[in-house]
């Protein structure tokens, strides 16, 4: 009994805050992707850039009120076989009369619904509604950059099944707050997606393709230290938690060879690709001339804001798949 209390205790103290990119990351990659926009797009984004990069981790606040939010951010591609990604229909009709919606929202959606979010905004663009462009483009960065994590891409999300229990936050949230600082974030000017749907699709495939790196060497630098010192503590807000050290964070990234970098950089690039074709296939409307918000739609961004309540749960929203 004692040994189980111990190791309650010890799960407790991990970090809580680690799901999808954390906010951290989430928050780098939307304010970044900003600047890889066109002179047509950029001054409109910077003007709104505090609220797209506070705001980019909405979708994840919204899973406390919203049933249906947890599925938009990932998807289990090894429940369906090692042919998954020649197996699953890019359309989300074609997947439901195959599947059926229930179980594909038990296993994930997400990149059916950037697809849905990218159509969502474009409209936005094309009926010049600032406030939906606004809250439209911070969700759509925050989904596509959930596709760039390789362990969203599974359901063994958190190690859970290879006795890696914490990988996530150590891989999306532990290694970039440490470690950003060196990252290189250049990645040249937004491009044009000439199939969306598709890009969706690869995103996912490139992550899931980078799976075993991200659980093989983990497993290869825990051999390597012992448990005093792959674990220490830090202060999170006003809480002193027990999360991976700063030698074994750097020991795995380094086995990685720069992986969370590359996956980051992309996110960016992708992000503001994304906005981008949103945009042109809106017919490039002319973002300087849009209407300023009015005090009524400040006001219903804010609210909106502080309805959704902080993030402070498990490692991601994916318990509805593990049964």
């Amino acid at each position: 009994m004692k040994k189980k209390l111990a190791w309650i205790l010890f799960w407790s103290l991990l970090p809580t805050t680690v799901s999808s990119w954390g906010f951290f990351a989430h928050q780098r990659i939307n304010r970044l992707a900003i600047f890889t926009l066109p002179p047509e797009m950029l001054g409109f984004y910077k003007r709104h850039i505090i609220y797209i990069t506070e705001n980019a981790v909405n979708p994840d606040r919204r899973r406390y009120v919203i049933p249906t939010e947890g599925p938009r951010h990932f998807i289990d591609l090894d429940v369906y076989g090692d042919s998954a990604l020649t197996k699953l229909p890019h359309y989300w009709t074609e997947a439901v009369k195959q599947f059926g919606a229930d179980s594909l929202q038990k296993h994930g959606v997400v990149p059916w619904h950037i697809s849905l979010v990218k159509y969502q905004l474009t409209e936005a663009f094309k009926q010049h509604d600032i406030v939906a462009i606004l809250k439209l483009s911070a969700d759509l960065g925050h989904y596509v950059a959930d596709a760039c994590v390789p362990l969203h891409t599974t359901r063994n999300y958190n190690g859970q099944f290879t006795n890696q229990h914490g990988i996530h936050g150590l891989w999306e949230s532990r290694l970039p707050e440490l470690l950003a600082h060196q990252y290189d974030f250049f990645t040249g000017q937004a491009v044009y997606i000439q199939n969306p749907t598709r890009q969706a699709w690869n995103i996912v495939a490139r992550s899931h393709a980078a799976l075993d790196s991200v659980l093989q060497l983990e497993q290869a630098t825990s051999l390597q230290f012992p448990e005093d010192k792959k674990y220490g503590f830090a202060e999170r807000g006003n809480i002193t938690v027990k999360t991976y050290s700063p030698d074994f964070a750097t020991a795995y990234h380094q086995k990685l060879n720069g992986q969370v970098e590359r996956q980051m950089r992309y996110a960016i690039k992708m992000v503001g690709a994304y906005w981008y074709t949103c945009w042109v296939d809106a017919g490039q409307p002319d973002l300087n001339n849009l209407q300023p918000l009015t005090e009524e739609q400040k006001k219903a961004l804010l609210t909106e804001k502080e309805q959704l309540k902080p993030v402070i749960t498990p490692e991601r929203p994916h318990e509805g798949s593990v049964d």
